[in-house]
């Protein structure tokens, strides 16, 4: 392919491909940060001032340092995201390497893996992307996909491979779901039914996780040194699950939280049939073992025993299915029809401010219409 060099630019250059069409290209030489030889070379422009502005970017991008930026302007999205994933997933807990893993495998590189990186824009994101997720898995799963990506390109901007995040500030539409969790009535329903029909260590585990709002791994990862009878507070230091016993989610997830009296009680209540239960299998329990266990070996429960109890348990009492979480989000929920403070919620469910927010922003807007109504009733207006 002969090229014939531009009068606009010694870099620059114009030619005929097989179909006798006039394209342009440029070829352009600089030294890395190790002072090594290199160059850029891009071709297929179908306009000369097309290309030249493509060569201006590159050797601004070499004069300001950015040469990484540079040399990495051809990597794609699903090379990168390789890259990222092998990089750092000794750095992640256990359960977010396979989520991430399986995100890569399955969402984005099928959807985005072929785009240029340093190309790869808001609108073709949104299209390709969301909108096609969209039409398989709801808003909220679609949301974690596009935040674990955001996380992605947050590395690549931090490796200087783009100069910054174009997919910030994207809304995906979709409801928040009103179907996981439980009314006040409802729950006193539920809370019943498990006490009548169920095995004391699945009603207790049920009744902590409705009665504080913590997660269903940090509930299992509770052990008895972490529940202080005297205070009434129990301390929230791991989490657990099939995978093993592990720190908790986020920085935020460290923290002591107050309990009722019935919870007090039932705990040890509890705890004295764990003590009989672990000795009919030859083992003394002590304050470093965990609290829930089976009755049926003396050991800790595994993580699915809690979803197949209930369940059992909202089909015998005819209520709507809901998911351990589902306990979590009846707990935040009653505490927003209280009136509790977002602070005082977010530090109780190991959470921030805004991300209590942006969950549970349905329930404030209903707050905040009874506001209104209650304001305009108490002028009698």
């Amino acid at each position: 392919m002969k090229l014939i060099k531009s009068k606009k630019d010694k870099d620059l250059y114009s030619y005929y491909n097989a179909k006798k069409e006039k394209l342009w290209c440029y070829r352009y030489k600089y030294y890395d940060v190790l002072g090594k030889r290199k160059e850029k070379y891009k071709q297929g422009f179908t306009s000369e001032n097309e290309a030249y502005r493509a060569l201006l970017e590159v050797k601004a991008g070499v004069i300001n340092g950015e040469v990484k930026r540079v040399e990495n302007s051809n990597l794609t999205v699903g090379e990168w995201l390789d890259i990222w994933f092998e990089t750092h997933k000794n750095g992640w807990k256990v359960t977010s390497q396979l989520q991430r893993e399986n995100a890569i495998k399955y969402q984005m590189k099928p959807l985005l893996g072929k785009y240029k990186l340093s190309e790869l824009d808001k609108s073709t994101y949104k299209r390709v992307f969301i909108n096609e997720l969209l039409k398989s898995y709801e808003g909220s799963t679609v949301q974690l996909f596009h935040r674990l990506f955001k996380v992605a390109i947050n590395a690549a901007v931090d490796d200087e491979i783009l100069p910054r995040n174009r997919f910030n500030k994207i809304s995906i539409p979709h409801e928040k779901s009103d179907d996981n969790f439980l009314t006040v009535e409802e729950l006193k329903h539920f809370l019943k039914f498990s006490k009548e029909t169920d095995n004391i260590t699945n009603y207790t585990l049920i009744l902590l996780l409705a009665f504080t709002g913590v997660r269903k791994g940090e509930a299992l990862g509770l052990k008895w040194e972490d529940i202080n009878f005297e205070d009434k507070t129990i301390t929230i230091k791991r989490t657990r699950d099939e995978k093993g016993e592990r720190t908790p989610k986020t920085q935020n997830s460290y923290r002591t939280i107050m309990i009722d009296d019935a919870l007090v009680s039932q705990l040890k209540v509890y705890r004295k049939w764990c003590r009989e239960t672990m000795l009919s299998f030859g083992m003394h329990l002590t304050e470093k073992d965990f609290v829930f266990i089976s009755y049926q070996t003396g050991k800790p429960i595994g993580s699915n025993t809690l979803k197949y109890s209930i369940d059992r348990i909202t089909k015998k009492a005819g209520l709507k299915r809901i998911t351990p979480h589902g306990l979590r989000h009846t707990h935040a929920t009653v505490l927003i029809s209280q009136r509790i403070p977002v602070k005082t919620i977010a530090d109780r469910l190991g959470n921030t401010p805004q991300m209590i927010l942006d969950i549970y922003g349905h329930s404030f807007k209903e707050l905040e219409a009874e506001t209104v109504a209650s304001f305009s009733n108490a002028l009698n207006y």
